[in-house]
């Protein structure tokens, strides 16, 4: 056998195959060192062919009885097809020969988790961190944050991505995994001090100033949070997340006309997304201009045609116009995906009430209080369509039934007295006046817009003037 010792280069990978053949086959053949067979069970792993990636490393430990890289690989092998107990056995007789190989640490760890010992790798790894630094250290650390991950240990796994971030503070695996994990376990106070340590030693660390904002943010002190995001996008004008947070920010401030120019930034820089036309949607909304805040609902819309949402919030908008039979249409998708929701129901019986079409509303209107009967808003509709459609005795009835199922909420009450004044049950009507004044008087004003006339009544206005003056007088004192 010619012994001339080579390692691979470019191209001599197939050499190295032959001559591991020719070994096996017992013919003539080149010297293969420790390194060559490295090479061989690592070709056979990349093709997934574990079985002969095992019996590459056997022959390779025949010949190398005590190398302990080749023992790492076998581990690495026994793991990947399950048989975890020889592979704990194997690692072991490998550390005798080199017990300072991270890749021991790393293997056991995954063999003991396999095995459901995570105390015992936790314990492994913990430590591992006493005799490694740098990036070998760094490497243990997102390996320990992984096992406290699999076992919800989540504290434990922020823990971890902290100590990866005070040896690496510009490490971008830990801060993306940070970001995440901060919003998960709260711990926004403890993240702030980490990432404007960071920041003070990296000032153009643009993931750092995001994370700083989300932490802000997740603490509601939004401004600040904008601020953190305008630093980062300064640094990285391109940062489509940091502008999407900053869009949420300025929302949950109210301020839309920033938003919406943050938001169209994300458009720019990123492909098209439901949620981000439902913001800017969202944001007209607020502005009162139904005409853009429809035209992006129905962005949002084409690109997720199955959120009942979406669709109720393109009606809502006609809706907001008067454009009742164009709203019908968009509430018909709804109920399509969502037939029982209250308030797609209660939308649409307002839209066919708005019509003139009082049985169809008045269908809509009673689905809501058949599967919600304990809803007032849904009872309220419901008799406010009959006093409409002048279905008073149904209406009557109607009040009774929700006066017992909503134990008499005031809504109710002055419905029922609009009921009464309709039907010119006056002395009835002001006896239960007097029940919703004493109650709350807040839905006086319902009842004034179903029956203006009643501020002619003598009676009706000294029980007004009786309960506003027992209010103020409850306020002096």
């Amino acid at each position: 056998m010619k012994q001339q010792p080579y390692h691979e280069g470019k191209g001599e990978l197939n050499q190295i195959l032959i001559d591991y053949h020719n070994l096996r086959t017992g013919r003539k053949h080149r010297f293969l060192d420790e390194e060559s067979f490295i090479l061989i069970i690592d070709h056979f792993d990349e093709k997934e062919n574990h079985q002969e990636a095992i019996i590459a490393a056997e022959i390779g430990l025949e010949q190398y009885p005590y190398s302990a890289e080749l023992m790492f690989r076998k581990a690495d092998l026994l793991i990947s097809t399950k048989k975890y107990l020889e592979a704990l056995d194997l690692l072991d007789t490998a550390a005798i020969y080199d017990g300072m190989n991270i890749s021991f640490y790393i293997l056991k760890t995954d063999a003991l988790l396999a095995l459901d010992r995570q105390p015992e790798a936790v314990e492994l790894l913990q430590t591992a961190l006493e005799y490694f630094e740098g990036d070998e250290k760094v490497d243990l650390l997102f390996d320990l944050a992984d096992v406290y991950d699999d076992y919800e240990e989540f504290d434990k796994v922020f823990d971890c991505l902290t100590k990866v971030l005070e040896v690496e503070p510009n490490n971008e695996e830990a801060l993306y995994k940070i970001c995440f994990w901060t919003d998960f376990t709260g711990r926004y106070d403890e993240s702030i001090i980490l990432h404007q340590k960071i920041i003070n030693e990296s000032p153009y660390n643009e993931i750092a100033w995001f994370n700083l904002g989300t932490a802000f943010q997740g603490l509601k002190l939004y401004e600040k949070a904008i601020d953190a995001y305008q630093y980062a996008v300064v640094i990285e004008e391109k940062f489509d997340y940091a502008y999407r947070n900053m869009g949420d920010a300025y929302l949950r401030l109210k301020k839309y006309k920033e938003a919406i120019e943050v938001l169209e930034k994300v458009l720019e820089l990123s492909r098209p997304e439901d949620v981000i036309y439902e913001a800017l949607g969202h944001c007209y909304h607020k502005m009162r201009n139904t005409a853009q805040a429809r035209f992006n609902y129905k962005k949002a819309v084409h690109l997720n045609n199955e959120d009942a949402r979406l669709h109720y919030k393109v009606a809502n908008t006609y809706m907001l116009d008067g454009q009742w039979q164009k709203a019908v249409k968009h509430l018909e998708d709804a109920l399509r995906l969502n037939r029982h929701s209250k308030e797609f129901n209660l939308a649409m019986g307002e839209c066919k009430m708005q019509l003139n079409l009082f049985k169809e509303a008045i269908t809509y209107f009673g689905s809501v209080v058949l599967h919600r009967p304990t809803n007032v808003s849904g009872w309220a509709a419901l008799i406010r369509c009959m006093l409409k459609a002048n279905m008073l005795e149904q209406a009557n009835e109607r009040c009774i039934v929700a006066l017992h199922q909503t134990n008499r909420k005031p809504l109710i009450l002055f419905l029922y007295t609009a009921t009464l004044f309709a039907q010119n049950k006056t002395k009835e009507a002001l006896i239960q006046l007097e029940n919703a004044m004493e109650i709350d008087h807040k839905f006086l004003k319902i009842l004034i817009e179903m029956h203006p006339h009643i501020l002619q009544n003598n009676q009706v206005l000294d029980i007004i003037a009786r309960y506003k003056s027992k209010k103020r007088n409850s306020k002096r004192k």
